[in-house]
């Protein structure tokens, strides 16, 4: 089918027009908007307890699997108590196959998490108190797992804005 000349001016507007509409909430495009970046520090914030914009988090992707470290950006001994508080939970959690904090930051099921609570029999989660804050290890020889994993990372780097090897 051939478009026709005239036709295109029109129909360009009304391809935009449609684009601008949006999707449902969490498409690709709303996902990086700082208006969904505002939501997930202000839901981050009630979940683990620490201003999320005066704390770093690190989502790296391992050979064995990855890491995920909350530290506060200032001095704060209480907010450095309630992520090692808060970490030391998510381990006890996510080993029992339990993704819901995740869930409740972000708004969305997080990718990576439905394959890592049924493969949780094969997946290890070590807490370890760092200066500022402290830090989940997460280990698995399995590939099944591993793939999950190495992609809960990435959502959570892209959705947080984090810092992170891939």
């Amino acid at each position: 089918m051939k478009l026709r000349r005239r036709r295109l001016p029109v129909m360009i507007p009304a391809l935009l027009g449609l684009l601008a509409c949006g999707g449902p909430r969490d498409s690709v495009v709303d996902r990086t908007s700082d208006e969904r970046f505002a939501d997930v520090q202000e839901r981050g914030e009630a979940v683990m307890g620490v201003d999320q914009y005066t704390s770093a988090h690190v989502f790296e992707d391992l050979a064995d699997g990855g890491r995920i470290e909350l530290q506060r950006s200032v001095e704060d001994s209480a907010g450095v108590a309630q992520i090692r508080r808060h970490m030391q939970e998510i381990r006890t959690a996510f080993a029992a196959g339990d993704f819901r904090l995740p869930g409740e930051v972000h708004d969305v099921t997080v990718p990576g998490t439905e394959v890592m609570a049924r493969e949780r029999q094969v997946i290890e989660y070590e807490y370890q108190p760092l200066p500022r804050g402290g830090e989940l290890r997460i280990r698995t020889t399995s590939p099944v797992a591993l793939a999950a994993i190495h992609e809960f990372l990435a959502f959570q780097r892209m959705d947080h804005r984090a810092h992170g090897e891939h």
